[in-house]
């Protein structure tokens, strides 16, 4: 099962639309635009809030906070590396490895890969394939890959 976030080029904020296999709008992620740091809301197609990515203010590098339903499900901090991006995360029992930079890596549980991402080149905007092994995994793994976006996001800055 497989996901296709595009980030929206022309948009106050970061928005994303995120796709399901058939082309279909399956989530929608917007930006509050005159909050301090990022706080992202995320819809699903028919538009109700399911979730918020929160970043969290007064913190030396970038930190931010996943709600589902109103409960934080999870962290996601950026670490202090001189090259190659690296992040803490503290979200469903889960580790995340690979090339940052590029955009490639994988989500473990344990032992097994169960989430893999991958950035799509030569795309307006920031384009992204999530493929999951369990479709249980869909929204906590979108939330995950557009949490680390806001990060280096923000990184940049």
């Amino acid at each position: 099962m497989k996901l296709l976030i595009k980030q929206r080029v022309f948009s106050w904020g970061d928005t994303y639309d995120i796709y399901d296999e058939n082309g279909n709008v399956k989530y929608v992620v917007k930006a509050e635009i005159f909050a301090l740091g990022h706080q992202l809301h995320v819809y699903d197609a028919n538009g109700f809030e399911i979730g918020q990515i929160k970043q969290k203010l007064l913190t030396f590098l970038p930190r931010f906070e996943i709600e589902i339903s109103g409960r934080t499900v999870g962290t996601i901090s950026k670490q202090f590396t001189l090259f190659c991006p690296k992040y803490e995360i503290d979200f469903n029992g889960w580790r995340v490895e690979g090339d940052f930079l590029g955009w490639d890596y994988d989500v473990y549980e344990g032992c097994s890969s169960i989430i893999h991402i991958s950035k799509e080149l030569f795309h307006w905007g920031d384009t992204y394939v999530i493929d999951f092994n369990n479709p249980q995994d869909e929204l906590m793994g979108m939330m995950l890959v557009v949490a680390i976006d806001a990060a280096n996001c923000e990184d940049s800055k």
